[in-house]
């Protein structure tokens, strides 16, 4: 169950949708999940029978309003429905008065959570308080192992690109062998070649790092696009932040630049003779 401003709790239970106007006892209203209106082609203003379970289907609830639930990633995998009632309808309906799974408590201004969980915890027996950041830092320890994979592959790709990287830069360089021999024969000092391959290979790392990060964009786009269609929820799967941006141009111009001077100082401390072929 969980608690909500206008309707408190959550039910699990099964809807049957009747005809013709509630009867006289007394009818619940309830406020329906978007998907389960949509899945049950309901409206406001429908009537339904509503229980615990399917041979207890006792009771009647109007339809008093539609919503749609704040996109949670502990729930998207778990395909459930939800529908909402007043504390005392949802009492009645499970003939449970008096008593509830969880519940949340709003602070004043100025409180600190972990100070008015210490103090109501020491009132008395039959409950623990938690604050809302201990809830969110249990119940994501999933996605934290996930990140860590996520940041595990990450290092490893990184390692992995550089060492590319370099190999790449190294082929490029050698294709140069040539034309540093000839620089060499006319005169040219050894830090202008060098100065001239390192430019090159920043301007290298530079284009890519802005190729990669339109990539990324794309990339992030679709991805957003074809699960939020797929799981019907507004939840962002893929997000490429600034900072995300910045690190990653950074890191693609410095291992450019380091790949670059590796090359570059190997080819310019090699004899022309050699260079040409001839040593």
């Amino acid at each position: 169950m969980r608690t909500d401003a206008r309707y408190p709790l959550v039910l699990a239970g099964t809807l049957l949708i009747i005809g013709g106007s509630p009867a006289a006892a007394q009818v619940s209203e309830l406020a329906v999940e978007r998907r389960l209106a949509e899945e049950l082609t309901l409206s406001v203003g429908d009537t339904l029978r509503i229980g615990p379970a399917v041979d207890s289907l006792t009771k009647l609830g109007v339809v008093a309003a539609i919503y749609e639930p704040r996109p949670d990633p502990a729930e998207i995998a778990k395909r459930e429905r939800h529908v909402r009632m007043h504390l005392p309808d949802l009492a009645a309906l499970l003939g449970a008065p008096d008593r509830v799974d969880r519940y949340g408590i709003g602070l004043r201004p100025g409180v600190l959570p972990d100070t008015a969980a210490a103090a109501l915890n020491r009132t008395a027996f039959g409950y623990r308080v938690y604050s809302s950041q201990a809830i969110a830092s249990e119940s994501s320890q999933t996605f934290l192992v996930v990140s860590r994979f996520h940041r595990a592959i990450a290092v490893i790709t990184i390692v992995a690109s550089a060492v590319f990287l370099l190999c790449i830069m190294l082929l490029k360089v050698e294709e140069r062998r040539l034309d540093a021999a000839v620089m060499r024969f006319v005169g040219v000092r050894r830090r202008t070649i060098f100065g001239a391959l390192l430019l090159e290979a920043a301007l290298v790392a530079a284009f890519g790092s802005v190729a990669g990060s339109g990539l990324a964009y794309l990339a992030g786009a679709a991805t957003n696009a074809y699960y939020r269609r797929f799981f019907d929820t507004g939840l962002t799967f893929s997000l490429i932040t600034s900072e995300i941006v910045l690190f990653s141009v950074v890191l693609s111009l410095v291992l450019g630049v380091l790949a670059g001077a590796v090359a570059a100082w190997r080819l310019v401390h090699t004899r022309p003779l050699v260079l040409w072929g001839r040593g």
